[in-house]
């Protein structure tokens, strides 16, 4: 597809020789080129689809990059990519060594600060503010924060300390939820630019300086007065409060609005931080994301005529088999409820809803506040389920220590993309929830190899009501036929040995159990056959399961989808301080490297770091053999 203005913009530079009407034409060229890209890559097309204009506007009165414009979340980056030197580079979005599907510091210098998760770009932002402040540098520094981003507790922290700073920096509230009629759009609109512009500023400067020459009282009269007439007129707001120059709401999607209010807010010289309130609309511009419930949030390739996924598939997801398990526990367990940080379907918990909506909170992208309310929860009885991915898990990481697992609450969490996630990159990967919560006291902590040993995991969580207790779950579907399932609950802190063998044993905990499956089948060609067990538990250990193996075995092989200091650390723990039995048994671990996995499929990524079938068959004939290989007739045979 050729277009004909943004076929000729390489840089922002080349945008700002465009008059407003070209940027309207622009707009459009943009648009649909992220459409194009994204059906073709998959990815977060409705918060993108959304910023178009806003994102043309920004860079064009703006000197970026010298200006620093801050994306919170960065999945609303991609029209911003396309502008800034990567247009040709954008068809490789999402891709092994392609454009990241988030804000990277390191792959532009338009891109100043890193946001793949929320609700951080304030602070950032105005750490680059007293940075700059203490050089002596004027640049201006701009955050762009979705609605759903400020939902977030950090948010507000920033605000909190940023308008009490008397920073003139500069906040872009991205509201995409808030829908603006035509009259009040309008009204709204002109009012922005009134109160932006240098004639108002300069009435409230000249009330300001002549309030300086009255006794106190008056001056105090004068301001709140000044203050009072603005109120009136837009409304007063929190921001206000807080101490920021608020202004809006204004149509984010009208060019010839935003580039004239984005430049008098340039020009503004004032003694306080500023905050422009735009409404956009998510998806805008393709209607199948607009008649969409999520508006086309997450998607994967698709057919830009229809909007159709060219990947649908009919086996179910980890996360779906945990909102139906959920649900059905709950209908005869009332005490059951469920807890989302803004994540309900991603989660699987919008199938909860659909049944046990009184029973079902969105808390918003509010982590810490969810693992605490859960915590309340469980004081009055309840059976609160937290679920949240394991990467954003992180971020309640104080509350689930001293809120939950101090106080021995049973608050169950469902970690959910647990292990790496494949186009979503490092900032999604749950790489560490085994090693964070392995530490903690009170807590049990399963992993199922499959989705039949996820149903059989709820169910046991459901009977767990004396501590807190975890089950993790990739981002992934699974070959298991649930048509003929066993549901019981699983004995604490009990392993499984699947198939016996001889020599070595690998003990796996989680789901790269199908890999080791196929991987003894490779080994059998050699004459290898090694016993398999499935751990099911990082904590509790099986101990008794671990003496087994061990006694009967020269080689001992753990695998698990985490980082170092998890199951395999306990394992070691175990053998080597708590075990009273020497032993000469040989012990390898295979888990994460110490270093994040960049996107790519997630089966190059688990190739890449010695996690496939391959590579598990590769390590164990080194050890098997003493590390003499003949590679070459090696890989034939595999």
């Amino acid at each position: 597809m050729t277009f004909n203005y943004l076929d000729k913009i390489h840089f922002p530079s080349d945008l700002r020789k465009l008059s407003l009407i070209e940027l309207v034409t622009l707009s459009t060229e943009l648009r649909n080129k992220t459409i194009e890209t994204v059906s073709k890559t998959g990815g977060h097309l409705g918060a993108s689809l959304g910023v178009v204009e806003l994102t043309i506007a920004l860079h064009f009165v703006f000197n970026t990059p010298r200006d620093r414009l801050i994306w919170d979340v960065g999945h609303q980056s991609y029209p911003h990519k396309i502008l800034t030197g990567r247009k040709n580079k954008i068809e490789t979005l999402r891709q092994k060594n392609g454009l990241y599907g988030f804000v990277k510091r390191s792959e532009s210098e338009y891109d100043p600060f890193g946001t793949a998760h929320s609700s951080t770009s304030i602070s950032a932002g105005m750490g680059m503010k007293i940075a700059k402040d203490l050089n002596k540098d004027d640049a201006k520094i701009i955050c762009v924060i979705g609605d759903g981003a400020l939902s977030a507790g950090m948010a507000y922290e920033a605000l909190n300390n940023l308008g009490a700073s008397n920073k003139q920096m500069i906040v872009i509230l991205n509201d995409n939820e808030m829908s603006i009629d035509r009259p009040v759009g309008a009204m709204s609109n002109y009012l922005t630019k009134l109160l932006s512009s240098k004639q108002y500023t300069n009435v409230r400067s000249l009330l300001k300086k002549i309030s300086l020459k009255f006794p106190d009282p008056v001056a105090k009269t004068l301001y709140k007065a000044e203050e009072f007439s603005k109120g009136l007129v837009t409304g007063g707001t929190l921001f206000e409060e807080l101490g920021f120059y608020y202004l809006g709401p204004i149509d984010g999607h009208d060019i010839k609005t935003l580039v004239p209010i984005l430049e008098n807010i340039k020009n503004l010289i004032i003694d306080k931080p500023i905050f422009l309130h735009c409404v956009t609309k998510k998806g805008k511009g393709y209607e199948p994301a607009e008649k969409s419930e999520d508006k086309f949030h997450g998607v994967n390739k698709f057919d830009v005529k229809t909007g159709q996924s060219l990947n649908i598939s009919n086996k179910k997801t980890y996360s779906s088999i945990f909102g139906e398990t959920l649900s059905n526990a709950a209908k005869s367990d009332e005490k059951i409820v469920a807890i989302t940080a803004a994540m309900m379907s991603g989660t699987g918990l919008d199938i909860f809803n659909s049944q046990h909506p009184s029973r079902l909170f969105d808390v918003g992208i509010a982590e810490q506040h969810a693992v605490t309310m859960a915590a309340g929860l469980a004081t009055e009885g309840f059976k609160p389920y937290v679920a949240i991915y394991s990467t954003f898990l992180q971020r309640a990481y104080d509350q689930i220590v001293h809120d939950v697992a101090l106080q021995k609450l049973p608050v169950r969490f469902a970690i959910d993309r647990a292990g790496l996630v494949g186009a979503d990159g490092p900032t999604h990967a749950g790489s560490y929830d085994i090693t964070f919560l392995s530490t903690l006291p009170n807590f049990i902590i399963m992993a199922p190899s499959n989705q039949n040993e996820l149903i059989r995991m709820i169910n046991t969580s459901v009977l767990i009501n004396d501590r807190p207790s975890a089950f993790r779950y990739p981002r992934a579907t699974s070959e298991v036929d649930l048509t003929d399932i066993n549901i019981d609950p699983i004995e604490i802190g009990k392993g499984i040995i699947l198939e016996e063998g001889n020599n070595l044993a690998i003990l796996n905990l989680g789901s790269r159990l199908e890999s080791c499956k196929e991987a003894m089948k490779f080994l059998k060609t050699y004459n290898i056959y090694p016993t398999l067990a499935d751990a099911r538990f990082a904590k509790p250990i099986d101990k008794n399961l671990v003496d087994q193996l061990i006694d009967s075995h020269k080689y001992l092989i753990t695998i698990e989808e985490g980082s170092s200091g998890g199951f395999s650390s306990s394992i070691l723990n175990y053998i080597h301080n708590e075990r009273l039995k020497t032993t000469s048994t040989k012990i390898n671990n295979i888990f994460f490297p110490d270093r994040f996995v960049d996107h790519q499929s997630s089966e190059d990524q688990y190739e890449e770091i010695g996690m496939d079938a391959k590579s598990i068959t590769r390590k164990i004939k080194q050890i098997y053999e003493n590390n003499v290989i003949d590679f070459q007739s090696y890989n034939k045979n595999i």
